[in-house]
């Protein structure tokens, strides 16, 4: 699902990250896709959209016991989210060795919040980062 979610980004123009929340059933209570272009907004990011949704959906800003997957390793400002939201899971894609704050350039987990979710990068790989690969291949191929 949050591969689908990452296309749908893509072809609205936006980086194509998708993310989906479950709660400790399975059960999916939030979803999110890039959205920076379409809102105007940086803090837009697929992960902020299915946080915010879970919470609506939940009735509870605490998601312990769910668990996020989203198809790129998350940024700080997601990172921070993931932690505020205590997040008892996260499931990543591709790294990101621009801002992916999960080891790539710095892993934010590992300072002493108080709080870590288990994590697990690397799953879907080959096919989250083709949709990035081929997202910014078609922008450097129209200019």
């Amino acid at each position: 699902m949050a591969l689908s979610l990452a296309r749908e980004a893509g072809e609205q123009g936006e980086v194509p990250v998708g993310c989906v929340i479950a709660d400790a059933s399975g059960r999916i209570v939030g979803r999110g896709r890039n959205r920076r272009e379409t809102d105007g907004s940086a803090l837009a990011h697929a992960e902020i959209g299915a946080i915010a949704e879970a919470c609506r959906e939940t009735g509870d800003w605490r998601l312990d016991g769910c668990s996020i997957y989203v198809t790129l390793e998350p940024c700080p400002m997601c990172a921070g989210a993931i932690l505020n939201a205590r997040i008892s899971r996260l499931f990543f894609g591709a790294r990101d060795p621009a801002t992916g704050s999960c080891g790539s350039v710095i892993n934010l987990f590992m300072e002493n919040y108080g709080f870590s979710p288990e994590i697990r990068g690397g799953l879907l790989e080959d096919e989250c980062s083709e949709i990035l690969t081929d997202f910014f291949r078609g922008l450097r191929e129209r200019d």
